[in-house]
């Protein structure tokens, strides 16, 4: 008798969570929409966080492979076309989040060790390198995506979630910006009246989004 209720508790633990139309503490849930001022203040700070990711990334990685300015324009639009169609797409038929789906930084490491690589040092054209690591990074990609939907679709990221939590997520997340920290701050230096301003209006935003939302209620 005791395993079969050791086995009934463990099916019920790994039971989704039932769907909700609001979910308690949430101020705005799927089919609860935020008013349109606040929406537009909300998404132009979402647009304004990602832009910083999508320059930034191509930045860093668009030099290293031997690419010019005119390959950096062409990723920097090549990141803001995808953005904006996985954007469209998981708002309407994926998970419906109110976020903006742009580049992520998990990948600059995996990427920078496939830019160092020998096989591409010896390629003395700079635009023939930078052809060759970006067909090895696209591919690296894309293996790398469908190991995450096998995930997403068989359910095993489920079960990996329930065992971290936010003091384990947190330091990750932080470790990682900090240890991209001098990349991407000397860039601000080269282009001093660009970047500063936006970092600035960066943190303002950041930091004023929940007086703004206070004062809007």
């Amino acid at each position: 008798m005791s395993n079969g209720n050791n086995g009934a508790k463990m099916a019920e633990e790994l039971h989704p969570h039932p769907v909700m139309e609001q979910l308690n503490n949430v101020q705005y849930c799927i089919n609860s929409p935020p008013p349109w001022g606040e929406a537009l203040f909300l998404g132009f700070q979402h647009y304004i966080l990602n832009l910083g990711n999508i320059v930034l990334i191509p930045s860093i990685i668009v030099p290293q492979m031997g690419g010019g300015k005119d390959e950096k324009a062409k990723v920097v639009q090549t990141l803001l076309f995808t953005s904006g169609v996985n954007t469209l797409l998981q708002s309407f038929f994926g998970t419906r989040l109110p976020l903006v789906v742009g580049g992520s930084y998990a990948y600059l490491i995996p990427i920078t060790t496939i830019i160092q690589a020998n096989r591409f040092s010896v390629l003395q054209n700079p635009k023939l390198r930078f052809m060759h690591t970006m067909r090895n990074i696209q591919g690296a990609l894309i293996v790398s995506s469908c190991f995450q939907i096998l995930l997403g679709f068989l359910g095993l990221w489920r079960n990996v979630v329930r065992l971290l939590s936010p003091l384990s997520v947190a330091p990750l997340i932080t470790l990682t910006g900090l240890g991209l920290y001098y990349l991407g701050f000397p860039l601000i230096a080269e282009c001093a009246e660009v970047g500063v301003p936006q970092l600035i209006f960066m943190v303002v935003i950041t930091q004023a989004s929940n007086v703004i939302q206070f004062l809007m209620n």
